[in-house]
């Protein structure tokens, strides 16, 4: 949900969120578009991550000031997202430690909490909590659900190593991406010209960057070059 829909303030911190999110989106597509693991895609990735963080944190915190709880999680979420992705490959291969547990933690804490705010939804007198109905609140739950096991996995055995390292990083950045594109296409038409809003055509980067994170990932996984330990496609 956009900051602007619920706000007609246009505020300093708005302007970061809004500034940060731009520069993320265009640092992720380029990183996307080059070789991965080759020194461009090192230095277009860490301008993505430092803008998104900005972006996230930003806009969580101009959600939990509106308030408006969904919003909020979702800007946590992609703060964990780009979190946890650049972590995965700043560790050395095969080890955790507290950043994972905390992430970990973080996730189960965020699927139980969509969770109760469905059931509060389901019960409030209009069926809605914060203007959203219970359903996407347990779909929001399921899946960080999903990502808290997998997280659980990685601290189980102990680490993750090879080209499922690699898958890692790539999906949880593409996530981020993905969540970074909806915000701003598809979140952000006020600002935009009355000519596109509400164009199909405003889906068209969210379904570039899912199709390209597939690509990669099929790559990753199914590509002897990848399962010999090379970083670079």
């Amino acid at each position: 949900m956009s900051l602007l829909t619920l706000t007609d303030a246009v505020t300093p911190p708005l302007i970061v969120h809004i500034s940060a999110g731009s520069f993320a989106i265009l640092s992720g597509a380029a990183a996307l578009s080059v070789p991965k693991g080759a020194r461009l895609h090192r230095v277009f990735g860490t301008v993505f991550f430092l803008s998104i963080m900005a972006m996230s944190l930003m806009g969580a915190y101009l959600a939990i000031l509106i308030p408006q709880r969904a919003t909020a999680v979702v800007g946590l979420f992609t703060f964990y997202f780009v979190a946890t992705a650049w972590m995965t490959v700043k560790r050395r291969e095969g080890t955790t430690g507290a950043f994972e547990i905390a992430a970990c933690v973080f996730a189960f804490g965020a699927a139980a909490v969509l969770l109760v705010w469905g059931i509060m939804a389901l019960t409030s007198p209009t069926g809605e909590l914060d203007d959203i109905p219970p359903t996407p609140y347990w779909i929001a739950a399921s899946f960080a659900a999903f990502v808290a096991v997998l997280d659980l996995k990685v601290l189980l055995q102990r680490g993750i190593a090879g080209a499922h390292r690699i898958a890692r990083h790539l999906w949880r950045m593409c996530f981020a991406l993905f969540f970074a594109s909806s915000n701003f296409f598809l979140g952000q038409q006020k600002v935009m010209p009355v000519s596109i809003r509400g164009s199909k055509f405003l889906y068209l980067p969210e379904i570039i960057v899912l199709g390209l994170m597939i690509f990669w990932l099929l790559r990753v996984l199914f590509t002897k070059k990848f399962q010999n330990g090379s970083n670079t496609l």
